[in-house]
């Protein structure tokens, strides 16, 4: 046996004896498995470890951050508040677009926003 799969087996007997693995809410089930069906299979074992190590790539942060200030957009009652976080959506959208061959910026879908906009500014008077 070699080191590693001693040290494998060491580990498992340890949590074995310190918690229970058999626990009722995976017993007889299956994991769930995660949606990597767009990702080449060449490259699936390297993005689980990556994403399993808490590693996110810059255009996911940046996604997240603007789902985020979308969220506290909607939610902020101050109006001096709601322009701030307005802005810094702005800077980030236009980080995102600099990297792009096309505009993703929301300012480009004319209609959509200035439904936005009302709909936003529309909510802070209504409160």
């Amino acid at each position: 046996m070699d080191s590693l799969a001693f040290i494998a087996e060491q580990r498992i007997a340890e949590a074995m004896r310190e918690r229970d693995l058999n626990s009722p809410k995976w017993k007889n089930k299956p994991l769930p498995l995660e949606d990597d069906r767009f990702v080449p299979d060449d490259l699936k074992m390297a993005y689980k470890i990556l994403k399993n190590s808490g590693y996110l790539p810059p255009e996911v942060e940046e996604r997240k951050e603007i789902k985020k200030l979308e969220d506290l957009i909607c939610r902020t009652d101050d109006e001096h508040e709601r322009l701030k976080q307005m802005k810094k959506l702005n800077v980030l959208l236009m980080k995102v677009d600099a990297r792009r061959p096309f505009s993703s910026n929301i300012s480009s879908q004319h209609d959509y926003y200035r439904k936005v906009v009302e709909k936003i500014t529309l909510r802070s008077k209504a409160k």
